[in-house]
């Protein structure tokens, strides 16, 4: 009781001693820190998701759409790990090492707009992007340090896990598709666990410019993209020259538009069925 009474007293002596302009900045400083604690809503995303229906198995039963008219599946908890390593490759190199925000990554991104004279990178983290998709405010200059400083608030509430699975549940894969399991059935017919080394490289470059998947000349956009990313693999020996070679040479942007039809017409017929049972 003393012992704290004694600390009492010298905190108070220790303010008494401040002068008035070292209160007012120590007052700041306590504002900011507090404002920066309370800085992230405890729920980021505020979005409808679609009903869908599965089995023991998790092989899709049913799915009728969200109601803003997105196919949005409810949010993973996990990230299968082809995309896991396709994403953090091709969108975060240093993922797994940053605080939400990757100082080389804005640097080099800063150099590349200067000398282009214009904006050809970001420099975003995913943890940026997490945040980003969570606020779908307007790129400005100002909001980019907002996306900062939220980035690194998230990364002391969340692992990176779960920072992953948001990012992977929330992300735009072109038209009304949003979220990778909506994205795996929509375009591939199957989950996103069993997405192959091809298709989990095409589904990790589609947010990056999803409107790319539906342009006939956007498709070989795609198509170099997506093997620009199986070379990576390749050469951080994430994948091996037999798996990389089948990938390329099994050409799935051909096939997409066969397994879209078919899923397509699979999640129209499960949505009439689900919307006929009730």
């Amino acid at each position: 009781m003393e012992q704290t009474r004694f600390m009492g007293d010298k905190i108070l002596n220790f303010f008494k001693h401040l002068s008035v302009i070292k209160r007012v900045l120590l007052g700041i400083i306590t504002l900011l820190v507090i404002g920066y604690i309370f800085c992230l809503p405890r729920q980021l995303f505020h979005v409808p998701y679609s009903t869908v229906v599965t089995d023991r198995n998790g092989e899709l039963l049913g799915a009728r759409i969200a109601s803003d008219g997105q196919w949005r599946f409810p949010p993973r908890k996990t990230t299968p790990e082809k995309i896991r390593q396709c994403l953090i490759t091709f969108e975060d190199k240093n993922f797994y090492y940053h605080w939400g925000v990757d100082p080389l990554s804005i640097g080099r991104a800063t150099y590349q707009n200067l000398k282009n004279k214009r904006i050809v990178s970001g420099g975003s983290t995913l943890t940026m992007q997490t945040i980003r998709l969570a606020r779908n405010e307007s790129r400005t200059f100002g909001e980019k340090v907002i996306e900062m400083i939220l980035a690194t608030r998230l990364e002391f509430r969340a692992s990176k896990e779960e920072i992953l699975s948001m990012y992977v549940s929330h992300a735009p894969f072109g038209g009304n598709v949003v979220g990778l399991d909506a994205a795996s059935w929509r375009y591939f017919g199957h989950s996103a666990e069993d997405l192959s080394w091809a298709e989990s490289a095409m589904l990790a470059v589609l947010p990056n410019a999803p409107a790319i998947i539906h342009l006939s000349k956007g498709r070989k956009t795609l198509l170099a993209k997506r093997n620009r990313l199986l070379k990576q693999l390749l050469d951080k020996e994430i994948i091996d020259s037999s798996t990389y070679e089948l990938a390329v040479v099994l050409s799935d942007i051909e096939k997409l538009t066969k397994e879209k039809e078919k899923a397509t017409k699979k999640l129209a017929y499960l949505e009439k069925k689900l919307s006929g049972e009730k």
